[in-house]
């Protein structure tokens, strides 16, 4: 499968405390734990087939046969193994082989090109050889050989052919693209090498996706790789572009309601959880108030749909949103309502709507005060992370082949993480598991600790599995799909642009010195530093914006 959807880390290096997974072994095909429902009907979505213009048709192919693997190098020095699509429907040709490491089990797919005017597709008219294992000292099942296709002139290569002969490939294994009909990639995540951050002894294959990715741009990821024995160098292989911006295969209201019912996931709370979730509506209901600035002493009840809120604009500080005055309603609605909690989802094309991104919104009341580890000290860091209006999300990521779930993006502060669907927990059929960090409410996707920070110094976040959760399956709106017109109205809360806490005006400094009290003293300039380093979101300064301007709204997860 394309290599998006393997694991992306946050910008903030992090420090996994969770039991390792025994890793499964490449040749069992990981699939779904129940099969895919038949979807509603209409238009293209779930065909099989997706036309993306002049004439070339595509289709998802996830059954291989392996070519050649090794076993070292790459991610946790496991290596990894090569694949061609196979068999090919009838009409079909391979546009390039797959690759993926050997730390997982086998879960991928790559595209098939048809051709039906003649003249999207032409074969290569040569091949040079890229690179072979025939001298390397390394465990190997036999020798590889990474060819990449002269492409005629007009014409671009999508992928590798791999071989275990030294013989050059036939010019008709694998076919080349028009070149209006491709766009240009950069790398993903490393597949293999052995030695990643080396320039001389460098050979490595890095998964690849769309230079340009989001709600509008075109590039379609086509599951291929790129090996290279520089890093540095252009990108020796395209992505393909849905050159028609057909979005015929997006699914309709009735099959994104069928797709969620089917994937909703679950969210478990820590035991120790006190600030629990709410739909947006409790939260107005319950006395949210709406602050003008210079009107600081007559704020305003918030109505339940939220159309009294200043609509559009931008975060320019006018506005904000705070908990009830009285400190008991304030107390009760800081602690959210979970039977009362409803998700939000905003469904949206991706990689030229060859997939249907489903973000899944969940709104808390409140964010609690972030603990941190200090070496071997666990420290609660008073109001430090506190803020008021909490928006947490996990992203579906379907494909509109077939409808299955590929993979799922787990929201962690100001960054996040995708994980495939071969790594994912599941229960109740196809419902991934998802962990919200205690009082940070960042989301995981195994239990235990994660520590934000560097070194052995960092924010704790801890997840654990309770009595308290979330089946968000039982509670959802849709409440934006851009690309189905007027088939959704957007509630007014969702337009509001300014924040939904006030910036607290805490000291920082003295907030810092109470826990530096508690340090050795050569622990303490080390926390000190940590601390200063982290963004406003999380220190608590300020409550954050809605969802409407994530940068992930138009964007992709990043």
């Amino acid at each position: 499968m394309g290599s998006f959807l393997s694991s992306k880390k946050s910008a903030i290096s992090r420090v996994v405390m969770s039991k390792k997974q025994k890793s499964l072994p490449i040749d069992a095909s990981f699939k779904l734990p129940s099969p895919l429902p038949s979807w509603p009907p209409g238009g293209g979505f779930g065909s099989g087939i997706i036309d993306l213009g002049d004439g070339l048709q595509v289709r998802q192919m996830s059954s291989f046969s392996k070519v050649w693997a090794t076993h070292e190098g790459g991610p946790d020095d496991l290596g990894a193994s090569f694949f061609e699509p196979s068999p090919l429907p009838e009409g079909f040709s391979m546009l390039g082989c797959y690759s993926q490491p050997n730390n997982r089990s086998l879960y991928g797919w790559v595209l098939a090109g048809r051709d039906e005017t003649g003249s999207a597709l032409k074969q290569p008219i040569d091949y040079t050889l890229v690179w072979s294992s025939e001298s390397l000292q390394i465990k190997q099942d036999g020798v590889g050989y990474i060819w990449l296709p002269t492409p005629p002139d007009g014409y671009k290569a999508l992928g590798h052919v791999v071989t275990s002969s030294p013989q050059k490939p036939p010019l008709g294994k694998i076919l080349c693209v028009r070149s209006d009909l491709t766009d240009q990639c950069e790398f993903d995540s490393w597949i293999w090498g052995l030695d990643k951050e080396s320039d001389v002894n460098g050979f490595n294959v890095f998964g690849l996706f769309p230079s340009n990715r989001g709600t509008q741009a075109t590039g379609v990821c086509v599951g291929t790789f790129v090996a290279q024995k520089t890093t540095t160098a252009p990108v020796s292989i395209s992505c393909l572009k849905n050159a028609a911006s057909n979005l015929s295969c997006m699914p309709n209201l009735d099959q994104i309601q069928a797709i969620f019912q089917a994937y909703s996931p679950w969210i478990y709370f820590h035991p120790d959880e006190e600030y629990l979730p709410s739909s947006v509506k409790w939260y107005f209901a319950n006395g949210a108030l709406l602050y003008e600035k210079g009107e600081e002493s007559k704020p305003v009840p918030i109505k339940s749909n939220g159309s009294n809120l200043p609509q559009g604009g931008s975060n320019d500080g006018a506005y904000w949103l705070d908990l009830p005055v009285e400190e008991g309603s304030k107390d009760r609605v800081k602690r959210g309502d979970l039977q009362e909690s409803q998700v939000y989802l905003h469904v949206k094309p991706m990689f030229g709507a060859t997939f249907t991104d489903i973000s899944v919104w969940v709104f808390y009341p409140f964010n609690g005060p972030s603990r941190a580890k200090v070496e071997f000290i666990n420290i609660p860091l008073g109001k430090i992370g506190e803020h008021v209006g909490d928006w947490e999300h996990l992203t579906l990521r379907i494909s509109n082949f077939n409808g299955e779930l590929l993979s799922i993006y787990f929201s962690e502060h100001s960054g996040g993480t995708w994980v495939d669907s071969s790594q994912l927990e599941f229960q109740n059929g196809n419902k991934a598991v998802s962990y919200s960090s205690l009082h940070g409410h960042a989301m995981y996707a195994k239990p235990g600790l994660v520590l934000q920070g560097t070194g052995s110094v960092g924010i704790r976040n801890d997840t654990a599995k309770s009595k308290k959760f979330m089946d968000t399956g039982t509670n959802s709106m849709v409440v934006a799909a851009e690309y189905l017109g007027t088939a959704i109205t957007e509630p007014p809360w969702l337009n509001y642009f300014r924040k939904w806490g006030p910036k607290l005006t805490y000291d920082i400094a003295e907030e810092i010195k109470k826990v530096e009290k508690l340090l050795p003293g050569k622990l303490k300039s080390a926390f000190d530093r940590f601390i200063r380093s982290l963004p406003n979101e999380v220190l608590g300064e300020e409550g954050p914006t809605g969802p409407k301007l994530k940068r992930n709204w138009t964007g992709d997860e990043v």
